[in-house]
């Protein structure tokens, strides 16, 4: 069986040493401080989708190392909160924020997604989580705080990135979950928990190639820089998250795990 493995502590400490900026770079393209299958083309269009400006206040649950965060501040001009459980993802995030003389539209703090969230009722415009919901317990329960803290006629994206569309062993899932918690959902189920929670038209788009392609990539520019990862994570560090990446490209390639965005309205 496949063992745990920890991912984020190392990415987010070390966002700033130029390997890890070179690791992101050649796996994204474009750089805007990602560790998810998130791309820069991706999240521009997710803007689009919510047709983001400046007078409005976004949560983004699992905001990890604050970069993309800082990246939809810059593109759209809008107000963001955003939460994390990892203390080092929060701490990077507030500084990045006030390098780029951000810091008074945007605001980030350590909090539980998977509990309640502490803010008041009909707060925010628009909600966006990216390839973390899967992390989260009690699925019923976070969709219906999300629906609380946001406004009518607010919008909720997020993507999740392990829907079962294919058969699986006990070992791929075991390495595709190795990261920590993971909750596993059969295509649909997260179309019937948003009309559940009070969502209505959604919308749900199968956006697997993201993965496919940056899981590759991930694990190709990892591999090169293998002897310098090594100062950072150590042996058996590096071929858990080594086989996390390739496995996690294996079951995507054959449509077995698929990455789904969904779009909806309060």
């Amino acid at each position: 069986m496949a063992k745990k493995v920890e991912l984020f502590y190392d990415t987010y400490k070390n966002y700033a040493e130029d390997l890890y900026q070179e690791i992101r770079k050649e796996t994204y393209g474009e750089d805007i401080g990602q560790t998810s299958w998130l791309t820069a083309d991706e999240y521009r269009n997710i803007f689009s989708l919510l047709n983001l400006s400046p007078n409005h206040n976004v949560l983004e649950v699992a905001s990890g190392s604050g970069g993309p965060a800082v990246f939809m501040v810059k593109e759209t001009g809008c107000n963001l909160t955003g939460i994390d459980i990892n203390e080092n993802g929060v701490a990077n995030a507030q500084k990045l924020a006030a390098e780029n003389r951000l810091s008074a539209k945007m605001k980030f703090s350590v909090a539980d997604a998977s509990s309640k969230l502490p803010f008041a009722d009909e707060t925010f415009d628009a909600i966006v989580s990216i390839d973390s919901i899967n992390h989260l317990k009690k699925r019923n329960k976070v969709l219906q705080e999300f629906n609380r803290v946001l406004k009518k006629g607010g919008r909720l994206l997020f993507t999740d990135a392990v829907v079962i569309t294919g058969i699986l062993t006990n070992e791929e899932i075991a390495i595709r979950s190795s990261l920590g918690f993971f909750l596993f959902v059969p295509k649909g189920e997260n179309e019937r928990l948003l009309k559940e929670a009070g969502f209505y038209d959604i919308i749900s788009k199968d956006v697997t190639d993201n993965i496919i392609a940056t899981s590759q990539k991930w694990h190709d520019a990892r591999e090169k820089r293998k002897s310098g990862l090594l100062k950072f994570e150590g042996e058996e560090k590096f071929n858990g998250i080594q086989s996390f990446l390739q496995t996690t490209h294996i079951v995507s390639a054959d449509r077995r795990l698929s990455r789904f965005m969904y779009h909806c309205v309060k």
